[in-house]
């Protein structure tokens, strides 16, 4: 029988293949939405959690609908009056979903939030504005990211799903709020936008019209539901034309981009969404060399794929072009990709081009086409006059206004806000400036103060904040700002900043300082921080002098003005001196030399995300940037390239050179030390005293990465690694026979002294045990560092067994949270379980993707770990040293004080002179990480120096 229907909407009609012919209907909420497609559309949803049909789940909109009328009998438990917020904080589609539903049908308006990782002060300074925002709204979550929320109470999904189902719906007037929704930023109080069901339901039917959607199609999503994209561009537009959808987790596909594709021709999806740089990314991964082949191994077809909206940032002509070109063997249509804009407070995707690439020309930037029905669009110049639309090429730059009804008319419980968003006539300023050529909008960039790479908003502000505190920096003299090299896929980073190291103005006006190995290491802490901070590294880091920095009459930078004078070529010899800066601090580019150093150095680039041409044989990864987690980025690119099974980490750590490391490969001895070595070079410039690190309990000095890279031009940074990573190494059997190993290494590495020596919490007392074997050996030990570590080795809240000693390791490794370190023991003995294979199902799956962990390897790291335990406990110290510095931090359980009086100052008890205690910034085991080391190596160079009087 033929099926169809037709809702009439406040924006148009949309008909569609869902319901006997000539029946229709008015919606008046998005609950119809459900309802209807429960009622008549045999589609659903489709949930894939990894590629492949065993790791999919089926259900059907009656079943969808089915769960949110439990997961409502659940919520009406908690009585709560129709418009209250219920905040839902849930990872995966496959629970999201049904619990926006159980909301939706029970008049309640829900907020999708997302958990923040590896940052958990801005994580609950974030939690703490949204509950004070929406005024202690209701929290659902799921069981395991509820024991990572601090001090909040958040409802069990699962405890709700089993309540029995609501029989009564509550009917929302179709001006009502729908959802609130957050606006985007790394940190900082976001805004809630309120979507009403008007609004929605316009939106509903502007884009099912323009994208021509019906319920044959089949919708794909891989963007987190607290991003607009994911709930209005796959979710509702399916629901609202009966279309079947399928939606993947965010992480698998930002792992692997290919998966992207495999998925739509394994689905044989019609429509989806990606953002620019997805698409560069899977450009990349296709046109590299043996890559293409491996992904197309077996046939890929993607003939069924009719749309790919892209959004969420500009659309650059040329990425697009390519990724229509490299797929076109496989079926790709010539105009499947749709670049389009969109807000959250446009109720996302609002304008889209059909005429890509046809339309853009020479552009560097696609178009992003004409509005939905139901939508206005004007320009207008910065005297607020509206710009004229232009023919081809002709039209003038200016601000993006728009009207329309599906464009939010309220920031929720923020009128200051919605005021400053509104023309007083009525327009929604957007911020973006662009131009309307042929009734075409082009955007060209931004008026706010924000950066978008990789579809993620950053905000200039808070990446200054933090680098004004490095020495080095004058203060208010910093400028953080996006720039977009010509054929760049994405937008990239800018730092510029004043120097307080001397300096004079030389005949090009550049800034020439008097100690450039200071100015170069001050350049790679800049780096470093960022890329700790922000995850990816600045395309320009450039010193400039103070009067460079345009400012207002109130000291604000100016920030759009300098990036105008950076793109016009005004700040050209600044660049052209701090260039050669950099070329005298890392030495001439030692030419490649056979296939080898090629592979490697392609390794390093795609890691680091530079520039092959500007690695020699004699680059180092770590000098480049390279953090704790890119060493398993490099692991799996270096086994990749070379066809190897399990190229060890220490491998890398130790031979960080293009060169080093391609004769190790070259030689053969891919899989293991022939001979153990404990000393890792994390950092061989400067003329100082070495720095030598002991690693903590965890055995390993990955830890110790990032805070190296601040030594740069300053001091040599060396960690020494436990015994037994390595297949066929047996673990130290005692303290004593550690301590002789490490003594043995330090020395071949310096022969006298004076040392200097500094360990990580178990490594405190291995550090101590060290400089005393030296002073018996009549060498001067003119520093021992105590990063947060006592003179006893063990966990000072009693003995550890090998489930305790685990599930502390899987808190170190950011495995579990705090709360899960001290629940976990006592349930997982209760259990009779392998604690490891408790931990790795309870776990975040991309955390143990990050360390490259399987079952097998992190047994192997647990046992490690214990046999540390193990022997630590049998440690009793004795014996006195000159003086300790102890470095001491928030502690894992109790107050600092009494952390410091009763356990710290132990040390006492062991030194001859006064020791000295230097309260640093973060807890026990966030203080090497990225939100605190830049503060850390501040105060442990400075200690450093103090004690070894600037040697």
């Amino acid at each position: 029988m033929s099926v169809s229907f037709a809702w009439e909407s406040p924006a148009g009609s949309v008909s569609a293949s869902c319901e006997p012919q000539g029946q229709t209907r008015q919606p008046t909420s998005i609950a119809d939405l459900l309802l209807r497609a429960a009622q008549h559309s045999h589609a659903g949803l489709c949930f894939v959690r990894a590629e492949g049909d065993a790791a999919s789940e089926f259900v059907s909109y009656p079943a969808l609908l089915q769960e949110a009328r439990c997961i409502l009998g659940g919520l009406r438990r908690h009585p709560r009056p129709p418009g209250a917020k219920i905040a839902l904080l849930l990872e995966h589609a496959r629970d999201f979903i049904p619990a926006f539903w159980a909301c939706v049908l029970g008049g309640y308006v829900p907020c999708p939030l997302t958990p923040i990782r590896n940052d958990p002060v801005r994580w609950a300074k974030h939690l703490a504005h949204v509950e004070q925002l929406l005024e202690q709204p209701l929290l659902v979550s799921s069981r395991a990211l509820s024991n990572e929320l601090p001090d909040l109470n958040a409802i069990d999904l699962d405890m709700l799903r089993a309540a029995p189902a609501a029989a009564a719906f509550h009917e929302a007037p179709i001006e009502d709020p729908a959802v609130l929704m957050l606006t985007s930023g790394s940190t900082g109080n976001s805004k809630a936008v309120v979507l009403t069901h008007g609004h929605l339901l316009a939106s509903m039917s502007g884009k099912a019209q323009r994208q021509a959607m019906s319920a044959a199609d089949i919708a794909f999503n891989w963007i987190s539901f607290d991003h607009v994209a994911a709930l209005a561009e796959v979710h509702l537009i399916s629901l609202y034309v009966g279309a079947t959808q399928v939606h993947a987790d965010p992480a698998a596909i930002l792992k692997d981009p290919l998966l992207f594709l495999r998925l739509i021709e394994q689905h044989r999806v019609t429509v989806t969404f990606s953002p620019n740089f997805l698409l560069g990314q899977i450009d990349a991964m296709l046109s590299a060399s043996g890559v293409a082949g491996a992904v197309t191994a077996r046939p890929l077809d993607l003939s069924s794929l009719r749309h790919i909206i892209s959004g969420g940032e500009a659309n650059v002509v040329e990425t697009g072009r390519r990724f229509l070109q490299l797929l076109a063997p496989y079926g790709l249509a010539p105009s499947v990709l749709r670049p389009a804009f969109g807000m959250t407070e446009t109720c996302g995707g609002s304008i889209y081009s059909g005429e890509f690439p046809d339309c853009d020309g020479q552009q560097e930037f696609a178009s992003v086409g004409y509005p939905v029905h139901g939508l206005e669009m004007r320009i207008i110049d910065e005297r607020g006059a509206i710009i004229p639309a232009g023919v081809a090429g002709s039209a003038e730059v200016g601000e993006l206004q728009l009207r329309g009804s599906m464009i939010f008319n309220a920031y929720y419980r923020n009128e200051e806000a919605t005021r400053a968003a509104f023309t007083v006539d009525g327009w929604f300023r957007t911020g973006d400036l662009g131009r309307i050529d042929d009734g075409r909008l082009t955007l060209v960039g931004r008026s706010k103060d924000s950066i978008i790479v990789s579809g993620v908003n950053y905000f200039s502000h808070e990446l200054e904040a933090v680098l004004e505190s490095l020495p080095g920096i004058e203060r208010s003299f910093i400028a953080v700002f996006p720039t977009r090299p010509k054929g760049a896929d994405t937008e990239q980073l800018v730092v510029t900043f004043a120097t307080c190291i001397p300096l004079h103005v030389g005949v090009g006006h550049e800034p020439i300082v008097e100690d450039e190995e200071q100015l170069h290491q001050l350049a790679v802490a800049i780096r470093n921080t960022t890329i700790l901070l922000w995850g990816f590294r600045p395309a320009l880091i450039l010193p400039l002098p103070k009067e460079a920095f345009p400012k207002t009459s109130l000291g604000k930078i100016q920030r759009s003005l300098l990036r105008k004078r950076l793109e016009a070529g005004e700040l050209n010899a600044h660049l052209t001196y701090f260039a050669a800066v950099t070329r005298r601090q890392f030495g001439e580019l030692q030419p490649l030399n056979g296939p080898a150093e090629v592979a490697v150095a392609a390794v390093f680039a795609h890691v680091l995300g530079l520039d092959c041409k500007d690695l020699g044989a004699n680059a180092n990864f770590f000098d480049l940037g390279g953090t704790s987690l890119d060493i398993f980025g490099l692991k799996l690119g270096v086994e990749q390239r070379f066809a190897l099974s399990d190229v060890p980490v220490v491998t890398l750590l130790q031979n960080p050179t293009v060169r080093a490391l391609a004769a190790r490969l070259a030689a053969g001895n891919r899989t293991g030390n022939a001979h153990y070595d404990p000393l890792v070079a994390l950092q061989v410039t400067g003329n100082k005293t070495p720095l030598f690190c002991i690693h903590p309990g965890t055995g390993e000095v990955l830890v110790f990465v990032s805070i190296a890279n601040y030594f740069i031009n300053d001091r040599p940074f060396y960690a020494l690694r436990t015994r037994g990573f390595n297949n066929g190494e047996e673990p130290f059997a005692s303290l004593e026979e550690m301590v002789a190993t490490y003594v043995q290494a330090i020395r071949r590495q310096q022969p006298h002294g004076p040392y200097a020596l500094a360990g990580y919490s178990f490594g405190a007392p291995v550090a101590f045990e060290i400089a005393k074997v030296l002073e018996a050996q009549g060498e001067r030990v003119a520093f021992v560092g105590s990063i947060d570590g006592t003179p006893f080795i063990g966990d000072p809240a009693g003995r550890l067994d090998f489930v305790g000693s685990t599930v502390v390791v899987s808190f170190f490794l950011g495995l579990l949270d705090k709360q899960q370190m001290a629940e976990l023991p006592q349930l997982i003995r209760a259990s009779g379980e392998d604690p490891c294979a408790y931990i790795l199902h309870l776990a975040p799956a991309e955390r143990f993707a990050a360390l490259n962990l399987d079952l097998t390897k992190f047994q192997a790291w647990a046992a490690l770990a214990y046999s540390l335990v193990v022997i630590g406990e049998a440690y009793v110290p004795s014996g006195v040293v000159d003086s300790v510095t102890v470095f001491y931090a928030e502690p894992l359980r109790g107050a600092k004080p009494e952390w410091l009086d009763q356990h710290l100052r132990r040390w006492d008890e062991f030194t001859r002179a006064a020791n000295r205690y230097v309260e640093a910034p973060g807890e026990h085991h966030s203080l090497l990480g990225p939100k605190h080391v830049a503060g850390f190596q501040a105060l442990l160079r400075a200690e450093i120096d103090h004690a070894l009087q600037g040697q």
